[in-house]
């Protein structure tokens, strides 16, 4: 699960919903060798109220690869997974993320030293050739099978393809018939209908990732409609006390007012989703600088709507 400001969100998200994995946001292999701790530790930490943590490292280094895995190991992960779905410019300058698409025997490699320097299980994140004209799901999936990944990840788009593409259902469902291991699928989920019409591909599960930011409480609420029970979200006042808290966790974490502040900056829009005047809102949190400020701000807009 994508969230902004990871170690705050995946606590929210474990309190409310419980997820099977909660996932750190992507980090890169070099930067978790060669950074201090501290400086890593919005991604890194693992809250005392969250359950199985999943660790996502980005690189195409094998070596680099064995001992980023062999540090997220020793900080307790539960799963590790390789990026190989990016599709910013500066990851693929630099061989990661969705590059790896086509470099079929880098990824045999990096998946090989990541079970060799682990015990927890391994996992990659794909995108898929959707209508891109690229030709590598049957390539990728031999090499994931040969390599012994645990679990395969699998985006329903092309690496090219943005967020107003839909997802290729088709693609995830060659994956999931092809391989004999767990499929998880990713893209579109938000609701209940998107989540069965995901399902109907066979997966194994799915992630959620950007409909859950913002909302902790979307997996439970999903899980409940999907058996056909109620769900009461928690009201204007209570998100706006969640916005509140994430920023303060993160300002502890971190020991740094200003920059949890700013980061609030970026997800102020996702809990502010369902406000009237959500705009004003997201601008008055994108000028405020301190904390006080946009405790202030989050009760005027979410205690008075």
């Amino acid at each position: 699960m994508a969230g902004l400001s990871c170690a705050p969100f995946r606590a929210l998200t474990w309190r409310y919903s419980k997820p099977a994995f909660s996932c750190t946001e992507m980090i890169s292999a070099k930067t978790l060798i060669h950074k201090s701790q501290l400086a890593q530790r919005r991604f890194i930490e693992k809250d005392n109220e969250e359950g199985p943590v999943c660790f996502q490292l980005a690189g195409n280094n094998p070596f680099d690869i064995a001992e980023a895995v062999k540090r997220v190991t020793d900080y307790g992960a539960d799963l590790i997974d390789l990026n190989c779905g990016c599709p910013v410019k500066k990851i693929r300058q630099k061989g990661a993320g969705s590059k790896l698409l086509s470099q079929a025997s880098m990824l045999y490699q990096l998946i090989t030293a990541m079970k060799q320097n682990t015990t927890v299980p391994v996992s990659i994140k794909i995108r898929v050739e959707g209508k891109s004209g690229d030709i590598f799901n049957k390539e990728i999936a031999n090499v994931v099978r040969d390599a012994g990944a645990d679990f395969l990840v699998v985006h329903g788009r092309h690496w090219t393809e943005h967020y107003e593409t839909a997802c290729h259902y088709p693609d995830i469902q060659f994956f999931v018939e092809e391989l004999n291991i767990p499929v998880i699928g990713n893209g579109d989920v938000a609701c209940v209908t998107t989540l069965r019409k995901m399902l109907a591909t066979g997966c194994a599960g799915i992630m959620l990732s950007r409909a859950g930011v913002g909302q902790p409480w979307l997996i439970a609420q999903l899980i409940a409609e999907m058996q056909n029970q109620s769900y009461i979200k928690p009201s204007l006042t209570e998100i706006g006390l969640l916005f509140i808290e994430h920023t303060q966790k993160l300002s502890h974490l971190l020991s740094n007012e200003k920059f949890a502040v700013l980061q609030a900056r970026k997800f102020a829009k996702y809990y502010g989703r369902d406000l009237k005047n959500k705009k004003a809102f997201v601008d008055a949190i994108n000028i405020c600088s301190t904390f006080d400020e946009l405790i202030h701000i989050s009760h005027v807009f979410f205690c008075n709507s």
